[in-house]
């Protein structure tokens, strides 16, 4: 099968804080989230755009209409491309602003669509469109900690996705089901079936420090898990910020003030 998306190379680099070095022949070209890119050879030219980002003509109306899609979702308001104006091979590279894995995904593998997470879209060929994916359920609305919207990407083109932490792969056999925390769901291929159910049990749902609702995912298809999203890396950042004043979660206690004499501090 032709592909209608450029073709890139790539070279994932790094281990926990990894980033994906993208090489470009003469005109080709990979479409970014605005604030991604880590630096670029000379030779590269980069422009922001408006719309989906698959390189199509469109009109003014449509590419407001894409934007607006983005803007739902949470996204910015604009994308980036690079394309290498030069006569040789160029490279530009794109990391993300947490610890985590960079997945490449080829599209034609997941019949020319997935469904992600609104912050876990990196880099794409261009070609590659990037929309909206509406649930049907309003409790994914209400509920689903991620929104009623998650992105689409569509098209036979290279996805770059990143997932906080460690990254686990399930394939789920028709009717098979997995509870996922829903902050952990990276991305799905578009043959999953995804609700969001409320805890069981009134000690579960006050004292089981876990969110009153799990992302309920049914087979047949395939599903990426994080070990850490970035709510959670963040969540915890913050709880252990010192507080006004100076004074850490643990300061004002005594294992706190053992910890400042063990640690020479007056």
């Amino acid at each position: 099968m032709s592909r209608q998306a450029h073709e890139l190379d790539h070279c994932i680099v790094g281990d926990d804080m990894q980033c994906v070095e993208i090489t470009l022949d003469p005109q080709e070209t990979v479409i970014a989230e605005a604030g991604t890119m880590m630096m670029m050879d000379d030779g590269i030219e980069m422009k922001t755009i408006f719309g989906s980002g698959d390189g199509r003509e469109q009109g003014f109306m449509d590419k407001l209409l894409g934007a607006g899609k983005r803007v739902l979702t949470g996204e910015s308001l604009f994308m980036t491309t690079y394309t290498n104006v030069s006569s040789a091979r160029r490279t530009v590279w794109f990391a993300a602003s947490y610890p985590g894995k960079i997945m490449p995904l080829d599209l034609l593998d997941y019949q020319g669509k997935l469904i992600c997470q609104k912050d876990s879209f990196l880099c794409a060929a261009k070609g590659v469109s990037i929309g909206i994916a509406f649930q049907k359920r309003l409790g994914v609305g209400l509920f689903g900690g991620e929104g009623f919207i998650m992105q689409k990407l569509e098209g036979d083109g290279q996805v770059y996705i990143h997932a906080g932490g460690t990254t686990v792969q399930k394939e789920l056999a028709p009717g098979e089901t997995l509870r996922v925390d829903t902050g952990c769901l990276v991305a799905m291929t578009q043959t999953i079936d995804y609700d969001i159910k409320l805890i069981g049990g009134i000690k579960n749902t006050i004292f089981g420090g876990e969110g009153l609702f799990l992302a309920h995912l049914r087979g047949p298809g395939h599903v990426w898990i994080q070990s850490l999203p970035f709510s959670r890396l963040a969540d915890n950042i913050i709880a252990a910020a010192p507080r006004a004043g100076g004074k850490g979660k643990e300061e004002g206690s005594i294992l706190g003030g053992l910890g400042r004499l063990l640690d020479g501090d007056n």
